[in-house]
């Protein structure tokens, strides 16, 4: 049996679509008339040759690659949250595999997530284990996860693997959202200030120091860099937002270049505070997923290499990577990964003290646990410094124009008492 997905009519003339399992497209299309619908077209979730040609995937038959889907859009990080914590629920209740994902992609409402759960079932009931049928949907199963499930199914402790990523995919949203939600405000305080100030240079000054010009005397300092940073704005405001709009487009073709990108990344590890966040973000995301991997009973040398892939600061991923090639000619773990300095003391000395204890899993979970704790504190300082000093930059530059138009005004009225 296969996933279909279709398109049909209703009596009313309504354009319906979903997915649905039966043997053939003709099979489709006869329940499909049976429940008073016009099919116009049928069509099996499709699959291509993966363009990485000679990759291999865990758990695919024959030891080949599985094939990559046609579409590259999944499941949202919400949903996949989701969907592994019903999953989870139902394992662990004696659910066969294969039931639980009829279930689960029964009471999703999102016609897309439906389909790739079906895909993944239909590839159940030929007799593929559950990871392996999830590498046919690389864009939404990443390695982590399928490593992680594979483990659990040899271990027989799937369902405690899928809590354990449910776990740690929403943990991972939650700090997503946390850092996307604290540049909401700084983002909007800086255009509504930007455009206030815009506005102020563009059509207030210029017409009220026309007055003051046309008397001819000589304007204060303030006045003149007024006039002309205002004249400058007005000749060149197309200009300058036109390199407004073209400035990010460049610096992503920029940083494009591995070269380029790396120097960039390597910066950021020195500019104080953004060094702070960018390390304490990498290293959470590490040891996250490592602790992860390391709790489904994954390999330490694998559990690394996966991990370093989703360190997204090129030097701090290289010195994972190193770490696994130490760790592999018998260096201790908690030595290679504090060898280059990059990762936070306290995270070296947990991982220290789980190697020591035989806890490595444990206390990767803890050095995890405080690290994202350590980083919400931090961004919320820095939030709430951030927030009252935007405010008064903006504040004294509005202050330095007010200034700069009231001073020739106090001139003239000294002019006009004597």
């Amino acid at each position: 049996m296969g996933a279909y997905e279709f398109t049909a009519l209703d009596q009313a003339g309504r354009t319906r679509k979903g997915v649905m399992e039966a043997d053939n497209p003709r099979a489709v299309r006869s329940q499909l008339v049976s429940q008073g619908l016009v099919p116009l077209n049928v069509e099996e979730v499709k699959h291509k040759t993966s363009r990485f040609g000679g990759t291999r995937e865990p758990g695919a038959p024959g030891g080949a690659a599985p094939p990559r889907l046609t579409w590259r859009r999944g499941m949202a990080p919400a949903d996949l949250a989701l969907f592994t914590r019903q999953m989870a629920t139902m394992v662990r209740s004696g659910s066969p595999v294969e039931e639980a994902l009829g279930v689960v992609a029964e009471q999703t409402a999102k016609p897309r997530v439906k389909s790739i759960l079906l895909g993944v079932r239909s590839r159940v009931r030929e007799g593929q284990d559950l990871a392996a049928a999830l590498g046919y949907f690389p864009h939404v199963f990443s390695e982590l996860y399928r490593a992680s499930v594979a483990a659990g199914e040899h271990s027989g402790k799937l369902g405690p693997v899928l809590e354990n990523l449910a776990d740690f995919a929403e943990n991972s949203q939650d700090l997503k959202q946390r850092v996307v939600l604290a540049l909401i405000y700084p983002t909007i305080v800086s255009l509504v200030a930007v455009g206030i100030i815009s506005v102020l240079l563009v059509y207030v000054v210029p017409q009220v120091v026309q007055v003051f010009v046309d008397f001819k005397r000589e304007l204060p300092a303030l006045t003149k860099m007024l006039i002309a940073l205002s004249d400058f704005v007005r000749r060149y405001l197309w200009f300058l937002l036109g390199g407004a709009a073209a400035l990010p487009v460049v610096l992503h073709l920029i940083l494009r270049r591995p070269g380029a990108k790396r120097a960039w990344h390597l910066l950021l590890l020195k500019i104080p505070l953004i060094s702070t966040l960018t390390r304490g973000l990498n290293t959470a995301r590490f040891v996250r997923t490592f602790g992860v991997l390391s709790k489904s009973g994954v390999a330490v040398l694998d559990g690394l290499n996966i991990s370093a892939r989703v360190v997204a600061n090129i030097p701090m991923r290289q010195a994972v990577e190193e770490a696994a090639a130490r760790v592999r000619e018998g260096t201790s773990l908690h030595m290679a990964l504090a060898r280059p300095k990059l990762f936070p003391p306290m995270t070296i000395n947990l991982i220290a003290s789980g190697e020591a204890s035989g806890d490595l899993a444990g206390m990767l979970d803890h050095a995890a646990n405080a690290q994202e704790r350590e980083l919400r504190n931090l961004i919320a300082t820095l939030m709430g410094l951030l927030e009252p000093l935007m405010i008064l930059v903006m504040g004294v530059v509005v202050l330095l124009i007010v200034l700069a138009i009231l001073m020739p005004v106090f001139e003239l009225n000294q002019l006009i008492k004597t």
